[in-house]
């Protein structure tokens, strides 16, 4: 049990309203929301730390804390169980289908890291997700890029309530009731970008690896970018900044006229008679 949610206007979070298309129960006042849709969202602890001492299980069974995939790139965080029937199929469908179009290059300038939130998955349901992944994000170095893991509750407890992701489970349908989204983080473990939905622009993607790394992958021309580009918590987006857009489009016309004028004082200069 999956839900879109949007982010909440007041508090810079994603809330737990319906998602726009929501069929509510015959009956149901409209104030009134399921009860696994008033927990679930995302907190926005932008800059804040995730516990890098938390211990997990990666997909071959090994004993690992998270900090084994931070220290020298930034990391991709999505939270997902690994026998989610709806969502979470779809997010990670949607990032790997996002890192596939950038240039960046998993291993070398970044990290990905997916990690259950059902105590009760284990390696062996880590192992069948990756491998259905990797054969979808064929990059060099992404299967040792990639790590899927799984974790006890308290372990589980600790890293979501860091991140901010709030989640429930749904005894009806027996099934987790969770919202959608990706994580990224700085090399030494701050919450950098939220990136909401099931769908993740590659830009968007690019611009918070680029940007939760400092600086250190990208390009000269993603520096530009993002001067004019700035990250929207309330959407989970970058947008255009139109006023610094168009200082640099002024900038740009200048020393374009300054150098058409140079070319053309010499190539005046040249053509004079010499007296």
């Amino acid at each position: 049990m999956s839900f879109v949610v949007s982010p909440s206007p007041a508090h810079a979070q994603m809330s737990g309203a319906p998602a726009a298309g929501y069929k509510r129960e015959p009956g149901m006042v409209s104030s009134a929301v399921p009860a696994p849709l008033r927990e679930i969202g995302f907190d926005q602890n932008i800059d804040g730390r995730v516990p890098l001492d938390t211990p997990f299980r990666d997909e071959t069974g090994r004993s690992v804390h998270l900090g084994d995939y931070f220290g020298r790139r930034a990391v991709v965080l999505a939270f997902a169980y690994y026998n989610c029937p709806m969502l979470c199929t779809q997010v990670i469908n949607a990032l790997a289908s996002a890192l596939d179009v950038m240039s960046l290059e998993p291993g070398r300038d970044f990290e990905i890291v997916t990690v259950s939130f059902d105590p009760h998955d284990t390696p062996a349901t880590a192992t069948a997700k990756k491998a259905g992944y990797i054969a979808r994000y064929k990059r060099a170095g992404a299967a040792a890029a990639w790590h899927f893991l799984s974790g006890d509750g308290p372990a589980i407890d600790r890293l979501t309530k860091a991140a901010g992701f709030r989640y429930v489970w749904d005894a009806p349908t027996k099934q987790f009731a969770h919202p959608t989204g990706v994580i990224v983080l700085t090399p030494d473990g701050r919450l950098a970008r939220y990136l909401f939905g099931i769908e993740y622009g590659p830009r968007d993607l690019r611009f918070a690896i680029v940007e939760a790394s400092a600086g250190q992958v990208g390009s000269r021309v993603d520096t530009l970018l993002l001067y004019c580009y700035h990250y929207d918590p309330m959407r989970g987006r970058y947008g255009l900044l139109v006023m610094r857009a168009m200082r640099l489009a002024g900038v740009a016309t200048v020393l374009v006229l300054a150098t058409f004028i140079v070319v053309m004082l010499r190539k005046e200069r040249h053509a004079s008679p010499v007296s």
